[in-house]
């Protein structure tokens, strides 16, 4: 599919590469203050980069073999929250360090009892002069031992309906009376983490946007986070992909086994299903239309392709799959350099969570039933 981009002599081009050259290893906060980042974004943050010259900044980076800043909650999931109903002083305090990657940041939103219910919370703030008094309990909060800050939901009127009352802040994950305690998942990994709120006192000029109005802005966060999730690696946009596992066993002499081969083809057809999907949004992006109805289809595939390409990568593993750090192809004496590949035995493992983060699998049909299809939300019996 051709989407048009600028050829090598466009001025837009020409100059990102003169960039380029001047700064062959960018720090995070160059390729901030650049633009560079999230070059969508408007100034100062961005360059209010239409969708053709975001394609071409993705291009020119890869080509430069620049990377930029690690740090997906703050960039992609709490930073367009704040730079959309932060105050100026929020925007300049929090935006440049969290764009550069120097703050990394957490999500504090999920409780034992107000998981996929999210508006079900129960964790609670109460303005005390110039401070909130935080209480209550988070949990699966992925990375909260490693972030400085944390996008918090707290209910800050208990009588209002379920929907109202809640309120969005910037909590330091540093504050007296806040605990992190880990969560160690079966790979064996410590990425989520349980957080506990003492009396957990923070500035009154942490609130984001009004007061008792924050299940809008989660609404604008969680937005961002189903977009997020769905990248190309099959492990949300990391690790590798249905291709990667075809081309494996290409490059090994093929699969004899006839059910094998058509799982192969299977897996292939599905990535390309994603693959086109993927396009076609860009596509509609570029020509200035609403995705629609793409983004919420590919989510919901993604998800279920992610384990299904770890669970083809275990079984052509044989009973070698059943071991830590060993690859698809373990066990092959047409590939014994394939045979220790730890990625796919901690993918096998951490697929699971694939159907369950950002949604799960059945709240996102639902989703697509009912704004896509238009079905009732309950069926009449």
């Amino acid at each position: 599919m051709d989407l048009g981009l600028p050829p090598d002599d466009d001025a837009a081009r020409v100059e990102l590469r003169s960039w380029l050259a001047e700064h062959p290893r960018p720090t995070g906060r160059e390729l901030a203050r650049r633009g560079l980042v999230v070059p969508h974004w408007r100034a100062p943050y961005g360059i209010g980069a239409d969708p053709l010259t975001q394609l071409l900044i993705d291009e020119e980076l890869r080509r430069a073999g620049v990377s930029r800043p690690v740090n997906p909650i703050g960039i992609g999931w709490a930073g367009p929250t704040i730079l959309q109903a932060g105050t100026e002083a929020q925007r300049e305090r929090w935006l440049w360090p969290l764009l550069a990657g120097e703050d990394f940041w957490c999500q504090l939103f999920s409780e034992p009892e107000a998981g996929s219910d999210l508006a079900g919370l129960r964790t609670t703030a109460v303005r005390d002069g110039e401070e909130w008094v935080i209480s209550g309990q988070k949990v699966w909060t992925s990375y909260g031992h490693i972030a400085r800050f944390g996008i918090l939901l707290a209910r800050t009127d208990p009588a209002a309906p379920k929907h109202k009352g809640i309120s969005y802040f910037v909590c330091p994950m540093d504050a007296p009376g806040l605990e992190v305690r880990p969560l160690i998942d079966m790979t064996g990994d410590h990425a989520f983490n349980e957080v506990f709120f003492d009396e957990v006192r923070i500035p009154a000029d942490h609130l984001i946007g009004r007061e008792n109005e924050g299940w809008e802005l989660a609404k604008v966060t969680l937005g961002n986070e189903r977009v997020s999730l769905s990248g190309e690696g099959a492990l949300w946009g990391r690790g590798p992909t249905a291709h990667d596992l075809v081309e494996l066993v290409r490059r090994a002499g093929g699969a004899r086994n006839p059910v094998v081969r058509d799982r192969l083809v299977s897996l292939f057809i599905e990535a390309e299903l994603l693959r086109v999907l993927r396009l076609r949004m860009v596509s509609a992006i570029v020509a200035g239309k609403s995705p629609g109805a793409e983004a919420s289809v590919r989510k919901a595939i993604a998800d279920d392709h992610g384990k299904h390409v770890m669970e083809l990568g275990r079984d052509l593993a044989g009973p070698a799959g059943t071991l830590a750090g060993t690859g698809p192809l373990s066990g092959w004496p047409e590939a014994p350099d394939a045979a220790a590949d730890p990625q796919w035995s901690w993918g096998y493992l951490f697929s699971p969570a694939l159907t369950i983060g950002g949604g799960t699998s059945e709240v996102q049909r639902n989703i697509i039933a009912e704004r896509v299809l238009g079905l009732a939300r309950e069926l009449n019996t």
